[in-house]
């Protein structure tokens, strides 16, 4: 049975140095050993040896067996790196070629309205103070001279939070507004502040609508204030943001929280005043809406209207960027298209 191993290990090596491929491979080792190759056979009939005969054979089969693995093992090495080498050569890296640009963010449009606004109101001395999105009753309607059987309530359709008492009603801010009159309670004259942030609306989206928008409310209080003061502020304000040559135009209009109120518009930048979609063939577009502080919501914040005025404004900021870049659809801003925001890169 020596001969007959001595045999089988020559023929196994010769074999395997002739193998070329994995396939091959593997065919050479289920033949020299698997578990019905000469080999695996002879060690099973061990058994009927003498134990003389076994110890010598058994030792020259297991010798022969380690031998075969190890040269196995070599063969599938060599294999895998002829394999490494030839994918490194196709996937070969050119050092030469120019490397591909990294995308860097940028601001979003609004956000960038949204800073440039505050910076421009800064510089006149307004503060700026934030409020809860999610707010009381009373703060969105009742201190701003809104009671609940106004008829103002109408035109804000409301997103109500069911928070399981009536007497502590709560929804989404309609507008940031509510924040001034926490201000008027908590702080006391002279007051400038502006109170930029998100605002909701229960509504359908068109070209000039969208259920949450964005706001800055501004308030003035000091002795003295009158309607001159807030019409040279909100000059001041279009001259900077929109430049000295576009026209504005003031009229009268009604809000409950001002007595008496006007609304500021801005000659449309897409038509020029001759009316298309986005003016709603007006040749204006509103922006906000301003008046001087009702005595009633000066009361409510414990201030008396009788030694102190106040003026009040409210500026839609989604319609800003609209008018200076003639953007026709307010909901571009809400697509999350990177070709419509990376026109505002700075």
């Amino acid at each position: 049975m020596l001969p007959e191993l001595e045999n089988l290990r020559t023929s196994a090596l010769s074999e395997l140095e002739k193998v070329t491929a994995p396939p091959e491979l593997d065919a050479w080792r289920v033949r020299y050993l698997g578990k019905k190759s000469d080999l695996t056979n002879i060690l099973r009939s061990l058994a009927g040896l003498t134990p003389e005969e076994k110890k010598e054979v058994g030792a020259q089969a297991n010798q022969i067996k380690g031998l075969l693995e190890t040269t196995l093992k070599s063969k599938e090495e060599a294999f895998r790196t002829i394999e490494l080498t030839r994918q490194t050569a196709k996937e070969s890296i050119d050092i030469t070629l120019p490397g591909r640009p990294s995308t860097v963010g940028r601001l979003h449009p609004l956000t960038q309205t949204v800073n440039e606004l505050c910076e421009i109101f800064k510089s006149m001395g307004f503060a700026i103070v934030e409020g809860p999105d999610v707010e009381m009753d009373y703060y969105n309607f009742e201190a701003l001279n809104i009671p609940a059987e106004h008829p103002a309530r109408d035109t804000m359709s409301s997103s109500w939070i069911d928070t399981g008492e009536q007497e502590r009603k709560m929804l989404l801010r309609t507008h940031t507004t509510s924040v001034t009159a926490r201000v008027l309670e908590k702080m006391k004259p002279p007051i400038r502040m502006i109170a930029p942030g998100k605002v909701y609306r229960y509504e359908a989206s068109d070209a000039t609508h969208t259920p949450m928008f964005h706001q800055i409310d501004g308030l003035a209080v000091d002795k003295g204030i009158t309607m001159a003061d807030l019409k040279g502020t909100l000059y001041e304000f279009a001259r900077r943001y929109f430049g000295e040559d576009r026209k504005v135009r003031f009229r009268t209009d009604f809000f409950p929280f001002v007595e008496p109120g006007v609304e500021m518009a801005i000659e449309c930048i897409v038509c020029h005043g001759e009316g298309c979609r986005l003016c709603g063939t007006t040749g204006w577009i509103e922006i906000m809406g301003a008046g001087m502080t009702h005595p009633e919501v000066l009361r409510r914040g414990n201030i008396d209207p009788e030694e102190y005025t106040s003026f009040a404004f409210g500026i839609g900021i989604n319609r800003l960027p609209m008018l200076r870049y003639g953007i026709d659809d307010i909901r571009n801003f809400y697509a999350n298209d990177l070709r419509f925001l990376k026109q505002f890169q700075v």
